[in-house]
């Protein structure tokens, strides 16, 4: 069995973001980019799979300008069998991310199509979801645990809710995000590094695909967020009553 694993590129979860002057965006030029955290424990519960014996191989897919290639490169680093570029500086949003997957994945046929639940930039939490229903294969959204059952092809998934954990079984083929607790991704080492560097990416087009990118979306403005005013110290609960009733207005 294939696994697919989809991987975004981000500005870095360490980088102190800024927005672009004109207010269009955030500034990405000369900007540290890296691999969605999110999507590096999508990658390595694949590999696990894999490791597992489940599997047979994994396969890494991006999306975006050529300079995903180098997130490319990291999961092969990290041991993934082959991955997948669909070269486009079109602006994409869940939607056409959530088309171009299903396309890869009636080309790829795999058994199992793994996400991150969120990306760290835009934080929609919506590929994940759109691309099941367009697939119509079963979902097992925010999983912090996988099991699956080789003989009876069933996935049995622990996924994190406000009222605590709920365990899903889902038939395979099936799609997959992940949550923070299920795994601690590896570190690629050097000399894999160094072999990543002269695999072969195969390209894409959404043209290739038969996938039109359009939105109904328009960003208007991006700003940062107020800064916030310094606190305060105060003598009593009757003077902290009367701030929060007369200047905050929160009671």
């Amino acid at each position: 069995m294939k696994i697919m694993v989809a991987i975004k590129r981000v500005v870095d979860y360490a980088v102190k973001i800024r927005v672009k002057s004109d207010k269009t965006g955030v500034e990405t030029n000369n900007v540290k980019m890296s691999m969605n955290p999110f999507c590096e424990i999508a990658l390595e519960e694949a590999l696990k799979i894999k490791e597992s014996g489940f599997a047979s191989e994994v396969v890494s897919v991006s999306m975006g300008p050529t300079q995903c290639v180098d997130t490319l490169r990291t999961s092969l680093a990290m041991g993934a069998d082959r991955a997948i570029h669909v070269d486009t500086k079109e602006m994409l949003y869940p939607l056409s991310v959530a088309k171009l997957l299903k396309a890869l994945v009636d080309v790829e046929k795999p058994g199992i199509l793994i996400l991150g639940k969120q990306a760290i930039d835009d934080d929609c939490n919506q590929t994940g979801q759109m691309v099941a229903g367009l697939l119509n294969w079963p979902q097992g959204t925010f999983a912090s645990k996988v099991v699956l059952d080789k003989e009876k092809n069933v996935a049995t998934v622990d996924r994190e809710v406000d009222g605590g954990i709920e365990t899903l079984s889902l038939d395979l083929p099936v799609v997959l995000t992940t949550d923070l607790r299920l795994n601690q991704p590896r570190y690629a080492t050097l000399p894999n590094i160094m072999k990543a560097k002269s695999k072969v990416i195969k390209k894409f087009t959404p043209q290739d695909l038969n996938v039109e990118i359009r939105s109904d979306l328009e960003v208007v403005e991006v700003t940062e967020p107020p800064k916030r005013k310094a606190g305060v110290l105060v003598s009593s609960v009757d003077e902290l009553i009367d701030k929060l009733k007369n200047e905050a207005r929160v009671i």
